[in-house]
């Protein structure tokens, strides 16, 4: 069916946008500050997505703040979590869909963690055969990594390989809208990615391929690593052996 966009500044794909709404409804999710779940948001699902089509297609969309939840960790420690809104996710997977197959292969062949068919499985599988290679192993977790991203080096990143203006917008002000704590009080946010996003996890991959992946290829090509997302991003690297 042809489709007549209009005469908006950007242009969005009204479909794709519909796909990107059934991939957030597959994965559920609660609601963000606005209180509405995705079962309210589909009582009036075309209008809904009518209304976000429009905004983003004319540059008006602004995303809401992030609902701040602190999940307890197992050592007695806390990590924020920050959920958008049922729209924002929508937005954000439009997104996604859209940059992730031409961004997912310039990845590392041994990167795991947030990729589409690859999972924690394979990582481990991966660190299994290779403790058959050598006899021991270098085990990092990178700290608050999420929330430590430089903004300006990230979408150094992303301008890279993202030449659409719309979504180079769009990717800017979700990175800087503030989370907003249950007592209403709000965070402004100078770097970092907020875990929980959907844009999150392709962002946090992208900025650890050129500061890690791509150093260790520059500055350490003998030495074998990969990334298990089993914690955030956490690497396995042999001992080097040149």
């Amino acid at each position: 069916m042809k489709q007549i966009q209009g005469a908006k500044p950007f242009n969005i794909d009204r479909w794709e946008l519909y796909h990107a709404y059934v991939h957030i409804k597959s994965n559920r999710g609660s609601a963000g500050i606005d209180g509405v779940e995705l079962s309210e948001y589909e009582k009036a699902l075309k209008v809904n997505l009518y209304r976000l089509w429009n905004r983003m297609s004319s540059g008006s969309y602004m995303p809401k703040a992030v609902k701040l939840v602190e999940i307890p960790k197992s050592n007695g420690g806390s990590r924020p979590l920050g959920i958008p809104t049922v729209e924002d996710r929508i937005a954000q997977m439009l997104v996604v869909r859209l940059i992730e197959p031409s961004i997912d292969e310039i990845f590392h062949e041994d990167s795991y963690g947030y990729r589409p068919n690859r999972s924690a499985h394979q990582a481990v599988g991966k660190a299994r055969e290779r403790c058959w290679q050598y006899d021991w192993v270098l085990d990092m977790d990178i700290s608050k990594f999420f929330d430590t991203i430089d903004h300006g080096l990230l979408m150094k990143a992303v301008e890279c390989h993202v030449k659409e203006r719309w979504i180079l917008l769009y990717i800017r002000r979700w990175l800087v809208v503030p989370y907003e704590s249950p007592d209403g009080s709000r965070m402004e946010r100078i770097c970092g990615v907020p875990q929980g996003s959907v844009i999150g996890p392709i962002l946090a991959n992208l900025y650890l391929h050129y500061c890690f992946d791509k150093w260790m290829e520059k500055k350490h090509p003998f030495i074998k690593f990969h990334y298990c997302p089993v914690k955030a991003q956490k690497r396995i690297l042999p001992p080097h052996y040149s």
